[in-house]
């Protein structure tokens, strides 16, 4: 006997590429990982090779015999962990406020009645496509004559108005993804825009915000040409301007630098992989508004 009412379900049918198809697609992965990993190793391999190696015409990929003075020299002869310090000091104050203040805008633009919102957008992004080299100068001697220059302040305001635009614009097309039926519910219920925000949007929007919050960290670490043009001394200069000092007029410590960018680019690497649901989630959160 039947019963009545109930019926097994059909499994969606899977998707089969056929053999040369699925070929294809695994050599594009492999050579995407290939490409993106590859400098990596690269690096790290010149790292643990001694300076004769690096200077023979043939190159090795595993380094036979390796060693690790050039790890120890960036940090006992050349103070590469101040750098270190000062680039965390710089990356995390301006993720920091570039999520207080974007998120806080994005809201604002996406959520609230504000009449012109795209055109403040369309502004926002107009400004932030500007090249860095036509800037440069007025910053600097705007920087000259606040007294900001060889200070943290002075990186930390330009970096946060280069991480701005970009967390304004992702956090806007997340905010606007949510449903104006949960704005609505908590108005009724007595709470205010910043209390929405802070209590019920902005934890639903987790995903975006990690997302958002790693790139400005990744931008603001990597940055070299305003390090170098606001800072002078050892105390305030981040990584990319500590491994250019690395380069004598006669000669290129190869093994020096490639161990400082295995050190900068390793905890990178791992936020990344420890972040990787979140930052897909984020990126692709606000391309459907259900």
């Amino acid at each position: 006997m039947r019963d009545a009412g109930i019926h097994p379900q059909k499994s969606k049918p899977a998707i089969n590429f056929p053999a040369p198809g699925r070929v294809l697609l695994y050599a594009c992965a492999v050579f995407i990982v290939a490409w993106s990993v590859g400098p990596f190793l690269w690096q790290t391999s010149t790292s643990l090779q001694l300076d004769r190696e690096l200077v023979s015409g043939s190159p090795k990929l595993v380094p036979a015999p390796f060693t690790f003075e050039h790890f120890v020299n960036i940090f006992a002869g050349k103070s590469f962990h101040r750098y270190l310090f000062n680039s965390v000091i710089v990356a995390f104050s301006t993720t920091f406020l570039c999520l207080l203040f974007g998120s806080v805008a994005a809201y604002a633009l996406a959520r609230l009645d504000i009449r012109g919102r795209f055109g403040i957008l369309g502004f926002i992004l107009a400004v932030s496509m500007f090249p860095q080299i036509a800037i440069v100068a007025p910053l600097y001697v705007l920087a000259s004559g606040l007294g900001w220059l060889d200070t943290y302040r002075v990186l930390i305001v330009v970096y946060l108005a280069l991480g701005l635009p970009l967390v304004i614009w992702v956090l806007f097309g997340y905010f606007r993804s949510i449903p104006p039926t949960i704005d609505e519910a908590a108005r009724i219920d007595g709470a205010k825009p910043l209390r929405i925000f802070f209590q019920i949007i902005l934890p639903m929007s987790l995903p975006a915000v990690v997302t958002t919050g790693l790139l400005c960290f990744i931008a603001a670490w990597n940055e070299f040409m305003f390090a170098l043009a606001f800072t002078s001394d050892i105390n305030h200069q981040t990584v990319p301007v500590g491994i250019a000092n690395f380069t004598d007029l006669h000669y290129v410590p190869w093994g020096d630098i490639a161990a400082a960018s295995v050190v900068v680019t390793l905890p990178l690497i791992l936020l990344v992989l420890a972040f990787e649901r979140h930052i897909i989630s984020g990126l692709t959160g606000g391309a459907v508004k259900e």
